[in-house]
């Protein structure tokens, strides 16, 4: 990390999990201290709204923000609904993920990530309402807008998971997307990593074009 610091913004991220649990919680593995000391320039933490520890990590996560902001440091919010009542269909469906960006909105967090949205309403009861208010949800780009409007009304700062991964032209048409929707960026962790640095530098340089135009 110092080899970078003061070039390279950096969040540090404060929980995680590992793939061999099933339960959908995070451990804290990290402090406001250390990322100070890191010369970070945000805090980063995850929350799963609907899990049996969702209160939990949303204390957590405010003891943790507001100590943040004190000393001058935002924070990023993963808001990933799950949870034993929650299906892996309903994790991304429009009015869930549309939810978690509110409460993440709710909590003060700085900038706030979650997952593309499908057209998919899940709660059934919510149904009659999209189409009463007439809410078009036929394109990425109107899902997009319709979550940044209820994150404050497009106030707050929001940025979309990459997910799992994908060609460069599945991964430039979603950007597209989020972009023209009012999206104010994407995480696009593994579909870098996982390429050679020449091909993933370059792809970087054609995402930053989209989001500069």
């Amino acid at each position: 990390a110092d080899s970078y610091a003061g070039q390279i913004p950096t969040i540090l991220k404060i929980n995680s999990s590992n793939s061999l649990s099933s339960i959908k919680n995070q451990s804290i593995n990290g402090s406001i201290k250390e990322a100070l000391r890191l010369g970070c320039s945000a805090v980063g933490f995850t929350i799963y709204p609907g899990s049996e520890y969702q209160y939990d990590m949303i204390e957590e996560f405010k003891e943790l923000s507001c100590e943040a902001s004190s000393l001058g440091l935002p924070s990023v919010l993963w808001s990933y609904p799950r949870g034993p009542n929650i299906s892996k269909v309903a994790e991304t469906s429009i009015d869930t993920i549309s939810y978690a960006a509110h409460m993440a909105a709710l909590l003060g967090a700085h900038i706030i990530k979650v997952k593309p949205p499908t057209e998919i309403i899940n709660d059934e009861g919510l149904k009659k309402n999209y189409s009463i208010y007439d809410i078009n949800l036929s394109s990425l780009t109107d899902r997009i807008r319709h979550i940044k409007k209820c994150a404050f009304n497009s106030r707050k700062i929001v940025v979309f998971s990459g997910g799992n991964a994908k060609t460069e032209n599945e991964m430039l048409a979603e950007i597209e997307h989020i972009k023209k929707g009012g999206g104010n960026g994407s995480i696009i962790g593994r579909n870098t990593f996982q390429r050679p640095r020449e091909e993933a530098l370059k792809l970087l340089e054609n995402i930053i074009k989209i989001y500069k135009h």
